[in-house]
């Protein structure tokens, strides 16, 4: 089962620099989308349907703002859209599904782009945690793909010194991390490629950083321990330009 997560920044975006044809070439199992910016009324289901995806979306209430998606396919045992939590799921950034035994999640964890959205964030973090302490429970092989907007280790990020009090690389949001990982889901990227540096997933628009790779990885296919002999393979693909992201994905067995 190939799985793929990608931040696209806007569906219909990315739709125009070809995402389509690229999602056709590579033909993966599911794809967990994060920032897909539509609601029902304009998210693509027919073009994404006439490549054999069914779409799961989660949009935010707010238009053009947010929101997730599962694209799938292979229709899935069950769905389940949102948490429950309203104010997580007035942005529209958890959704999930089932097959047999494994759950597949596509998370859009918040930015902290000024003092209000941080203080959101942490909130969202630590509500966040006990979300998934109680999924566990019932729910124990889990993959929680998404955009987290943390880089965990100084390796995943080009300038980690530069950046140590910009959001995203704060020490608070680096411990929340390791919590949120310990004993619990393994980094399935750094499980294949452990000290493996210049790796990673999104990009500034500013000042030429993509072509001089100066990037961040914030985005992750998480998977919980339960699952790691199941692991195969995990990478990223920034060849694929359809973003400020780039894609990335993990291979399991079924």
């Amino acid at each position: 089962m190939k799985i793929v997560s990608y931040n696209v920044n806007g569906i219909r975006a990315a739709i125009r620099k070809d995402f389509l044809g690229w999602l056709y070439q590579l033909s993966p199992d599911i794809v967990c989308l994060q920032e897909i910016k539509a609601d029902e009324s304009v998210f693509p289901f027919a073009d994404i349907e006439s490549l054999g995806y069914t779409s799961y979306i989660h949009p935010a209430q707010k238009k053009g703002y947010s929101g997730v998606a599962l694209l799938c396919k292979e229709k899935p045992d069950e769905v389940v859209i949102g948490t429950g939590i309203d104010f997580i799921d007035h942005e529209g950034r958890v959704i999930r599904a089932r097959y047999g035994d494994v759950w597949i999640m596509s998370l859009y964890l918040p930015s902290g782009t000024n003092q209000d959205r941080l203080e959101f964030k942490f909130h969202f973090m630590d509500t966040f945690t006990q979300y998934i302490d109680r999924l566990l429970e019932t729910c124990p092989q889990l993959v929680v793909c998404g955009d987290y907007n943390i880089c965990h280790r100084p390796i995943d990020i080009h300038d980690p010194v530069r950046n140590k009090n910009v959001s995203g690389f704060l020490p608070e949001e680096r411990q929340w991390l390791s919590e949120f990982m310990n004993g619990r889901f393994t980094d399935s990227f750094r499980y294949f490629h452990n000290n493996q540096p210049d790796q990673y997933s999104w990009w500034s628009y500013r000042a030429n950083a993509r072509a001089n790779n100066k990037g961040w990885r914030i985005d992750y296919c998480m998977t919980s321990t339960a699952l790691d002999p199941a692991l195969e393979q995990a990478g990223i693909m920034p060849e694929a330009i359809h973003s400020d992201h780039c894609p990335i994905y993990v291979d399991i067995k079924k």
